[in-house]
């Protein structure tokens, strides 16, 4: 078939791979054997939750955006036509792959118009109906009203269907994701985005599209010279009394309604004035995880920003005179980075190696959380390392077999998932308003250990690991039955995560019992 020789010369993570094509004369049929896809589709997703976080469609969008742009880099360009959600397939990792290229097309510089009409109905382009030749700009229409669906849980297909921009149905959507999807699916391809490159862009930088942003960028200037201004002032009078140093060490730690580069400038002015004071170091780690929405993430310029202010903390103390404040701050750190630095397709590895150095740093130490740190620095050194293929050293650089590292990483991640349910984790994770975030993280670290253990089940044979078949699924029954002991009413990122995580122990499970069942085969 014509979709399947043109998937065939394709490579892109994002697309399935054509393996062969069997062209049997004998036979009736032709045979194409490609890449098995393990996941869900989006629109099944659509079906049983509903609308979808809109960072999490930003986040699918720009994957999609990267695997279309390719397509339509190729000589000549592919233009792929049937974007929806049912064409999206979800990997347990988080990542996407985009199915059925069965009405993809070459572009030919001289055609008018399509041969045939081809599209579904509600994310089809008007060229899509015969009016010109779809091109990349089709693409980017139907990519457009595929955001649209997943965000406003809204399927454009019914008859009855008028299309309203996102915040018309959902108030709390970014109005900067709303000038992009109303630019995507433009009636006229030369008001719409005129390649991938600039729609990817776009997604990458919404948040500057929105009002609310566009009016602190106005602000910017005169915030710049009131510091400045303060800066001066403060330099020529000084600070005349403890209290008055006090008070306005307070105040400048108080950051819950600054954007980042303000909340960057009063904190570090802070520590200027205190630099052993754990509390403002404490308030920027909780200012970077999130807000209290539950929307957490810490950005790649969020992380380098903390990271100079945890360095100048440190310098303030020596191996000898670690305070427990500080080893909590690190820990809590250490913790945050593993599972919510936004790597790039959510990438465990990366965020190991970020998180890493916050538990190095207290792990041999003599405070209360040494022996956890430890626990969690042996789950990221192996993260890091063996999830990559690379070897894995000891302090001495002499490489460390597999088997003793999967021996640690089984006792470690028990360890870590134990210290979860204590009340001194809820205590340690608790956000500005007495909220405590262990939920969250429990989720995720069930999620990045089912991972785990799914991507690297090869490596448990004899050959690599040894690992005991009991071990492996006394570790799935013990997530199981703490994903199901959850209860958080109300918390809706929670809920769907818990119902994931619910989902994956499944297929995990069955992953592991085929392998061992081959092994002993």
């Amino acid at each position: 078939p014509a979709d399947a020789e043109m998937m065939k010369s394709l490579d892109h993570p994002a697309i399935p791979t054509i393996v062969d094509i069997i062209d049997n004369e004998e036979s009736e049929y032709i045979y194409v054997v490609m890449d098995y896809v393990e996941g869900e589709s989006l629109d099944k997703i659509l079906k049983e939750y509903g609308a979808q976080p809109q960072d999490l469609v930003i986040d699918w969008a720009k994957q999609i955006c990267d695997a279309l742009g390719y397509l339509h880099s190729r000589k000549p360009p592919i233009i792929y036509r049937d974007m929806k959600p049912a064409n999206i397939m979800l990997k347990p990792e988080g990542n996407i792959k985009i199915i059925d290229f069965g009405i993809a097309r070459e572009y030919k510089e001289t055609n008018l118009a399509d041969t045939t009409v081809l599209g579904t109905k509600g994310y089809a382009s008007p060229e899509h109906y015969g009016s010109r030749q779809t091109d990349a700009r089709s693409d980017i229409y139907t990519l457009g009203m595929t955001m649209h669906h997943l965000v406003t849980g809204v399927d454009p297909r019914p008859a009855d269907y008028i299309y309203a921009p996102i915040r018309q149905w959902n108030p709390e959507l970014s109005g900067g994701l709303e000038r992009i999807i109303d630019k995507c699916v433009s009636p006229d391809p030369k008001d719409r985005y005129q390649n991938c490159n600039e729609l990817l862009y776009a997604l990458e930088h919404y948040e500057e599209e929105d009002d609310a942003f566009k009016k602190k960028q106005k602000g910017k200037l005169l915030t710049f010279i009131i510091s400045v201004s303060l800066a001066v002032i403060f330099a020529l009078t000084g600070f005349t009394t403890t209290k008055l140093k006090s008070n306005n060490y307070n105040n400048l730690i108080n950051i819950d309604n600054f954007d980042y580069a303000n909340a960057y400038l009063h904190i570090s002015s802070a520590i200027e004035i205190d630099k052993t004071n754990i509390s403002a170091y404490e308030n920027f780690l909780n200012y970077i995880i999130g807000d209290d929405n539950l929307k957490y993430n810490i950005s790649k310029t969020e992380s380098e920003g903390f990271s100079q202010i945890f360095d100048k903390l440190k310098a303030n103390y020596t191996n000898n005179n670690y305070g427990e404040t500080f080893a909590k701050i690190a820990l809590k750190a250490g913790i945050y980075h593993l599972f919510y630095y936004e790597a790039e397709n959510s990438n465990i590895s990366e965020r190991a190696l970020k998180a890493i150095k916050y538990f190095e740093i207290i792990k041999d130490g003599n405070f209360s959380e040494s022996e956890l740190a430890d626990n969690f620095f042996t789950i990221c050194n192996i993260y890091e390392n063996v999830y990559d293929n690379k070897n894995v050293y000891d302090n001495s650089g002499e490489s460390i077999d597999y088997k003793e590292q999967y021996a640690n990483l089984f006792s470690s991640l028990r360890k870590c998932i134990d210290y979860l349910e204590t009340e001194e984790c809820t205590e340690l994770l608790k956000s500005d308003n007495g909220k405590s975030r262990t939920n969250l993280v429990k989720i995720a670290m069930y999620k990045s250990s089912l991972d785990f253990i799914n991507k690297e089940i090869k490596k448990f044979g004899p050959d690599y690991g040894n690992v005991d078949e009991a071990e492996v699924i006394d570790l799935i029954d013990t997530i199981n039955e703490k994903t199901n002991s959850i209860n958080e009413k109300g918390t809706t990122i929670v809920l769907q995560n818990q119902k994931e995580v619910l989902k994956e122990i499944n297929m995990v499970r069955k992953t592991v019992e085929t392998f061992y069942a081959h092994l002993d085969s």
